[in-house]
């Protein structure tokens, strides 16, 4: 799973990226369905990130992996 989950982040990674931002998986519980990520560059202290946790990162994980259950960030 720690794989598609990779592949996952790469893919919404350039969009974080143009705004200065980034994101690092750093942990992948598969009996949970837990996802823990690191934003890192100007989403680690940005307003919106807990926004962009839910609303692109998690979404597009989600979608692509059916056995995450949540994304959180530490």
């Amino acid at each position: 799973m720690k794989d598609k989950v990779s592949a996952a982040l790469a893919d919404i990674r350039p969009a974080l990226q143009r705004d200065g931002g980034d994101v690092e998986l750093v942990e992948v519980d598969e009996k949970e369905g837990v996802v823990k990520v690191k934003l890192t560059g100007a989403c680690k202290g940005c307003p919106m990130s807990t926004m962009t946790l839910t609303m692109g990162i998690e979404k597009v994980i989600k979608a692509a992996i059916p056995e995450v259950k949540k994304v959180v960030a530490v």
